[in-house]
């Protein structure tokens, strides 16, 4: 008696309701941040979303082109000047991931830091939320905070400047 061969399940077929989940989890995270396209490999299975061919709102166009390094750029990179360029005196701290920026460690509560604030080495700063897991974001230096440059709730960037510090202030 011959025996007959299992199907394999496809990568990208739901094989329960975790998966779902995820997927859920990845949009929200695209849609938070302005990357095009998030993968993602867990075990056997893969996971893609894309927002390319979907228009963009809230979010500017993304550069996908390589900076060549030709007379045009050299001469219009001096012009451009950061939004927020820091004093030299002031340490930028910048978000370690994509995610949603939290001020206070719950809603209504007070801010872990607001301008005017000291802080110390190891002393929480606020929060970000990534793929629903809540991490909390310590300052590395002692001194005073002078700039907070996120609104509570709103969505950062990897190395978005969060705070700016002055040190031993």
């Amino acid at each position: 008696m011959a025996k007959k061969p299992k199907k394999s399940p496809t990568p990208s077929a739901p094989k329960s309701g975790g998966d779902i989940g995820m997927l859920k989890e990845l949009i929200a995270l695209l849609e938070a941040s302005s990357v095009t396209t998030l993968k993602i490999q867990k075990g056997d299975a893969s996971y893609e979303v894309s927002r390319l061919g979907m228009p963009m709102v809230g979010f500017p166009p993304a550069s996908h082109h390589a900076v060549l390094g030709g007379p045009e750029e050299e001469e219009a990179a001096p012009k451009a000047a950061a939004p927020h360029a820091a004093p030299s005196n002031l340490i930028d701290i910048k978000s370690p991931m994509v995610g949603t920026f939290y001020r206070s460690p719950e809603p209504g509560a007070d801010p872990y830091v607001k301008a005017g604030s000291r802080v110390a080495p190891g002393q929480t700063l606020c929060i970000i939320e990534a793929m629903k897991i809540m991490n909390e974001i310590e300052s590395e230096v002692s001194g005073r905070v002078r700039e907070v440059l996120v609104d509570d709730s709103q969505p950062v960037e990897f190395g978005q400047v969060l705070f700016r510090v002055e040190p031993n202030a």
